[in-house]
């Protein structure tokens, strides 16, 4: 009875303790040797996985700037700071980052346009764009679910009046909410550039005041008055040149409908 019970624990024992041998020895004999450098530029990284510098992750950004080289400064969601950090850590010369943010081109508010139906469906942008466009009057317009706003690691953004709203003070410019919003209405730019039309009814100016107040109407009074050519008029709506514009507002004063906003960047270098 003893050794029917000691026989068996000694044999798995015995086992286990192979196991961990050679489990021990694999660990040191078949280990990968770990790149300080690569873990501590990642270490360096805000770990958003966003893709906005170019690559897949903060992983594959972390490897490419040790391995290839790759630029410090294209984390925008971690800014000057990270840039400044990885710097520190390779010995290289710091590199500015350019800080952007999003802008939602919406000004459709809920007293500006109205309901098409009354929708009941799943509460979300992407499941009411579905049906029929969503349910408001404009088929281009800010749906107002939020998911957007869901979606933002920073809770930057607000629903305000049904319309999305970016606040730039808490904004990190890091687009995830531009691959969430399925009217495609969510754009990132430079702080540096400020001026943008809250617009994207490709309607005929009539149409498109049916089902919108605040719509573009494709005067091009905001052409005639820019002094470096960055506004057009394409598929009857304005569109502003970032590289070309200088902000100087000229055609913020002429929009007779002031569908171009100034997004106020007054966010501090992050």
């Amino acid at each position: 009875m003893f050794n029917d019970i000691i026989l068996p624990v000694l044999i798995l024992t015995g086992i286990g303790l192979a196991a961990g041998i050679m489990l021990a020895l694999a660990s040191k004999f078949m280990s990968v040797p770990v790149n300080e450098k690569l873990e501590q530029v990642r270490g360096c990284l805000p770990g958003v996985n966003c893709g906005v510098c170019g690559y897949a992750g903060c992983d594959q950004y972390a490897k490419a700037i040790v391995e290839d080289g790759a630029k410090t400064n294209r984390c925008v969601p971690g800014g000057d700071e990270t840039s400044r950090k990885i710097s520190e850590v390779l010995g290289v010369a710091y590199q500015d980052v350019e800080e952007k943010v999003a802008f939602v081109a919406c000004k459709g508010y809920c007293d500006v346009t109205s309901d098409k139906m009354d929708y009941q469906g799943i509460q979300t942008c992407r499941a009411a764009s579905q049906l029929f466009g969503g349910e408001t009057s404009c088929g281009y317009g800010c749906l107002g679910y939020g998911d957007c706003a869901q979606a933002c690691p920073s809770h930057a953004i607000d629903v305000v009046n049904g319309v999305a709203v970016v606040r730039p003070e808490k904004c990190i410019g890091c687009s995830i909410c531009v691959k969430v919003c399925p009217k495609s209405l969510i754009s990132v730019y430079p702080l540096t550039k400020p001026i943008h039309v809250s617009c994207r009814n490709k309607d005929k100016g009539a149409k498109t005041r049916k089902v919108c107040t605040n719509g573009c109407i494709a005067c091009r009074k905001c052409v005639s008055v820019c002094p470096t050519e960055a506004v057009k008029v394409e598929d009857n709506l304005a569109y502003i040149d970032p590289e070309k514009c200088i902000s100087c507002g000229k055609c913020m004063e002429v929009c007779p409908v002031h569908v171009i906003d100034h997004f106020h960047p007054t966010c501090e270098s992050r």
